[in-house]
C-alpha cells in the first residue's frame, strides 16, 4: 500500500527559522527563564504527539491488514493456524465488519479509502451496485489520485451494470484522458470498448486499433477484445 508523501522542510527555510529562534532567546531570557516550564510542557506534548501519531499509523495498517486478511481467506474446512470461512456470506459479513471500522475508527486517512474500495468490491460482488456505488464514492472524493482513478474504473462498471452508460463512459475517457499509476490509459480504453462493442461496434474498433499494434500483454488483450466484437 503507498505510503502519504509528506512534504519536507527545506533546508534555507529552516536554516532561517533557527536563526530567527535564536534572536528570540538573546532578547527574552527573562521571560524565558520565567516561562521555561510551559515551553517545556509544549516541547513534551509536541514529542508526546509525535509518538501517538506513529502508534496510530501503525495502528491503522494494523486494521486494515486484518481486514484485508478477512478477505482473502479460503471458504472451507479450517487448516491448521489459518484463518478460514465456512461459507462465502460470513466471510464478506466479516471482512465488511473490519474494514467498515477501518474506515470510520480512522476517517480522513488513506487507509480508511482502501477499506470504503473494498467495501464497495464486496458490495459489488454481492449484487448490492447501490452500496457499491457509496463506497466507491467516497473512495473516489477521499482518495489522492491514484486511489481515486481505481474507485473512478470501477464505479464506471457499476453504472454500465446499472445501465448509466453514458456517465459511465465519460469517467472512463476522462481516466484516459488523467490516467494514473493504478489505471493506466490502456486499461480504461480497452474497457470502454468491451463495453460500447454491443451498441458501438464500430467505435469500440476505433478504440482498440491503435492497441492492438503495441507489443507485450497490452495488445495481446486489445487482439482479444476485438475479436470478441466479431463474436457479437
Amino acid at each position: 500500500m503507498a505510503r502519504i508523501t509528506r512534504k519536507e522542510l527545506k533546508s534555507d527555510k529552516f536554516a532561517q527559522d533557527v536563526g530567527l529562534t535564536v534572536t528570540f532567546f538573546e532578547e527574552h531570557k527573562q521571560e524565558i527563564v520565567r516561562y521555561g516550564t510551559i515551553a517545556l510542557a509544549v516541547a513534551v506534548l509536541v514529542v508526546g504527539y509525535s509518538v501517538y501519531a506513529r502508534h496510530q499509523h501503525a495502528a491503522r495498517q494494523e486494521a486494515l491488514y486484518a481486514a484485508i486478511s478477512a478477505q482473502e481467506a479460503p471458504v472451507g474446512p479450517a487448516s491448521p493456524g489459518a484463518l478460514s470461512f465456512p461459507t462465502q456470506d460470513a466471510k464478506d459479513q466479516q471482512a465488511l465488519k473490519l474494514f467498515g471500522d477501518v474506515r470510520n475508527n480512522y476517517s480522513g486517512s488513506d487507509e480508511a479509502v482502501v477499506a470504503a474500495y473494498y467495501m464497495g468490491a464486496i458490495h459489488s460482488d454481492e449484487g448490492k451496485l447501490a452500496e457499491a456505488e457509496k463506497d466507491f464514492l467516497e473512495a473516489s472524493q477521499k482518495g489522492d489520485a491514484q486511489y481515486a482513478g481505481l474507485a473512478r474504473l470501477s464505479l464506471a462498471q457499476v453504472y454500465f451494470a446499472e445501465g448509466r452508460a453514458a456517465q459511465a463512459e465519460a469517467m472512463l475517457r476522462q481516466l484516459m484522458a488523467k490516467p494514473t499509476v493504478f489505471v493506466s490509459k490502456e486499461e480504461a480504453t480497452i474497457m470502454l470498448a468491451r463495453y460500447l462493442g454491443p451498441t458501438k461496434p464500430d467505435e469500440a474498433r476505433k478504440l482498440l486499433e491503435p492497441l492492438m499494434k503495441l507489443p507485450g500483454s497490452v495488445g495481446q488483450v486489445a487482439i482479444n477484445a476485438n475479436a470478441s466484437l466479431s463474436k457479437q
